[in-house]
């Protein structure tokens, strides 16, 4: 984990949110990714999110199934973005709720509890509307990526 994102997460919190990604997109053709970063760069975050998103290239997945969980850390400040294929399908405060999921354990001081709540929220929904199929390919790393 980069310093930039002054030990939001321990290497061991890290390792637990990554398994939660695997273990959402193990039922999915959805990708989920979790970026981290210090500030929104003096930008409006969700505009920060929304660059982002094409930075790690959410939007060509095949079925515009893509997930981000973007938090500018020192900012204190989360957006949850699904691309369309994702959008056209989940209620229209769904991302709100999951993005509250996450607060609520923030709040607690469980950082890492917040995002593996958040992904695996993401990934029923992914599931219940992209389930896996037989020749699914990971088209996106499940890494934690840092900005």
């Amino acid at each position: 984990m980069s310093s930039k994102v002054e030990q939001f997460l321990t290497t061991e919190e890290e390792a637990k949110v990554v398994e939660a990604i695997q273990a959402a997109e193990n039922n999915t053709s959805g990708e989920i990714r979790v970026h981290l970063e210090k500030t929104a760069l003096n930008k409006d975050a969700f505009d920060r999110a929304i660059e982002v998103f094409d930075l790690l290239h959410m939007n060509n997945t095949k079925q515009s199934n893509g997930v981000l969980i973007y938090v500018a850390v020192k900012d204190k400040t989360l957006v949850i973005m699904g691309d369309t294929g994702i959008n056209e399908k989940v209620p229209i405060n769904f991302w709100d709720s999951t993005k509250n999921a996450i607060i609520s354990q923030f709040k607690a001081d469980d950082m890492a509890q917040g995002l593996v709540d958040g992904i695996l929220i993401a990934g029923k929904q992914l599931k219940k509307h992209f389930p896996r199929a037989k020749d699914d390919v990971n088209e996106l790393g499940d890494t934690i990526s840092v900005g």
